[in-house]
């Protein structure tokens, strides 16, 4: 479930980079080269744990001695109280303490606003998907929480799967010659369906009407976008299986139970990584 190694570290890297950048003025005037000290990584706040490695990944590039503690486990909670100890150079810990807090606050604000979803739609056989809608350059880590609060990655770029969103339908002509011009080949080959490397074939819907169109052009999944629950049935009974169904756009905690109802198979929800408030996280020196 965890995010590639060299992929965290890179990212690290470009976060440290960003806030340190000649150096840490401040703890550079402070604090001998030799000081050491101790500290304590907290959870202020009921939530779910998530981002641990990437803050240990932080304080250890900064010191690579540097001796880590963890308390808890990505994946934990709601819960709150102390999730890592460490101990080395004061330096790098003071100088790593803004970047590793910024991420860790961010990505357990992520993981627990989707298990906030998750939980809503408990019972019902819905599948509360995430989007592309992340914050650029910090992807994997955001839909790694996504993970982490029970909810599953949908896309993870253009590459993954077709797609076939309004604009896209405006510029091909409609569902109808989109899917004919996929299929004939002008896609890649690696993305033809069908195809020894086949993709999902997904097709954008916003009214009855296109979903007719779409289950006549044979397509995988049917992304029924902005309709209301009542919308969102009928479609799932005119699509009877043939098709799996999404729901998608303005949906929230307070109506998530009720497009779970409707019996569609998927729900995504772009809140998940563009609207979830970093939780409150702190780190303590002892």
């Amino acid at each position: 479930m965890e995010v590639n190694a060299k992929t965290v570290e890179r990212l690290v890297r470009s976060a440290l980079a960003e806030d340190v950048g000649a150096g840490d003025l401040t703890t550079e005037g402070l604090v001998p080269p030799e000081a050491s000290c101790s500290g304590a990584l907290y959870l202020e706040e009921p939530g779910i744990v998530c981002g641990l490695h990437v803050v240990e990944t932080v304080f250890k590039i900064l010191d690579p001695a540097l001796v880590w503690q963890p308390e808890a486990r990505d994946g934990d909670g709601p819960t709150t109280g102390s999730l890592a100890r460490l101990s080395g150079r004061a330096r790098a810990i003071l100088t790593g303490e803004r970047t590793a807090l910024n991420l860790l606050g961010r990505l357990c604000g992520i993981a627990t606003l989707t298990r906030r979803y998750v939980d809503a739609v408990a019972g019902t056989g819905v599948t509360i998907l995430d989007t592309r809608k992340t914050t650029p350059g910090l992807r994997a880590l955001e839909k790694y929480a996504v993970r982490c609060g029970g909810g599953v990655n949908h896309r993870f770029g253009l590459d993954d799967a077709i797609l076939v969103k309004e604009n896209h339908l405006r510029v091909a002509g409609g569902i109808a010659p989109a899917v004919a011009a996929l299929r004939n080949g002008r896609a890649t080959k690696a993305a033809l369906v069908g195809g020894p490397a086949g993709r999902l074939l997904e097709v954008e819907a916003e009214t009855l009407a296109e979903v007719e169109e779409a289950l006549a052009a044979g397509v995988d999944r049917i992304l029924l976008d902005n309709m209301t629950p009542t919308e969102v049935r009928r479609a799932v009974e005119l699509t009877a299986g043939r098709a799996q169904t999404e729901a998608s756009g303005g949906v929230t905690l307070e109506t998530v139970r009720d497009y779970a109802g409707t019996g569609v198979d998927f729900i995504s929800v772009g809140a998940l990584t563009h609207a979830a408030r970093s939780l409150h996280v702190s780190l303590e020196i002892e």
